[in-house]
């Protein structure tokens, strides 16, 4: 019997290791004989990649909240059209940096932005798939603004106290959804917490129900 696809997301603040736990996670499923495709969001598609380059662009300052939440909500409709949903039809996982999850992190309260509006137009960007498992790497904040030694894009940028109520966003989504959603602690060696990440993945993989199993969508 073929093994389930698994859509799992990586969030998180600025400089938690994403990007790092993402490839550690996609070497260890492959290990193990997993079909795996790594993405970002937004990104990973010709139009996607265009799309991330305006939203962080720091010479880009007038950009209003709803523009910023509706511009991922498109990069992330092609991702899922191009890109994830074809993968999951095929009985490949997913793993993506970054998602819904974000645009509830960062977007959220810009220019009165509710939680409800941001996921009304998630719904209809992703076609209903929502992921099975969203990992939620948390640190203090002065320990990830440390990690960031480049030039910060235009999110980046943004004040201390944006970032903060950013992380807190992060945790109050996993505290509302414990079924999809799990805390890592990511200020720890990187191999720790590959450790947990790949002990939660495992372990959500048992509980995914059969009807999970994605079906490629042709309608227009």
């Amino acid at each position: 019997m073929a093994r389930k696809s698994l859509f799992i997301v990586l969030d998180g603040g600025e400089g938690c290791g994403k990007t790092t736990q993402s490839a550690l996670l996609r070497d260890a499923l492959t290990a193990r004989g997993i079909s795996v495709i790594t993405v970002r969001d937004p990104g990973a598609t010709r139009m996607g990649e265009r799309i991330r380059a305006i939203l962080l662009d720091p010479a880009i300052t007038d950009m209003n909240l709803r523009c910023e939440m509706l511009l991922y909500m498109a990069a992330r409709a092609q991702l899922m059209a191009q890109t994830i949903l074809p993968a999951l039809a095929a009985g490949q996982w997913v793993i993506c940096d970054r998602f819904v999850s974000s645009t509830l992190a960062y977007q959220l309260g810009g220019d009165g932005l509710t939680a409800q509006e941001i996921r009304t137009v998630a719904d209809i960007a992703i076609r209903s798939r929502w992921p099975d498992l969203t990992l939620i790497l948390d640190m203090p904040l002065e320990q990830s603004q440390e990690r960031l030694q480049r030039p910060k894009d235009r999110i980046e940028q943004r004040p201390l106290e944006y970032h903060q109520r950013v992380r807190e966003n992060f945790l109050a989504q996993a505290a509302a959804d414990r079924k999809r959603y799990r805390v890592i602690a990511a200020a720890r060696p990187a191999a720790e917490v590959q450790a947990e990440i790949l002990a939660e993945v495992l372990e959500a993989e048992k509980g995914l129900p059969a009807a999970s199993a994605v079906e490629l969508r042709t309608e227009n």
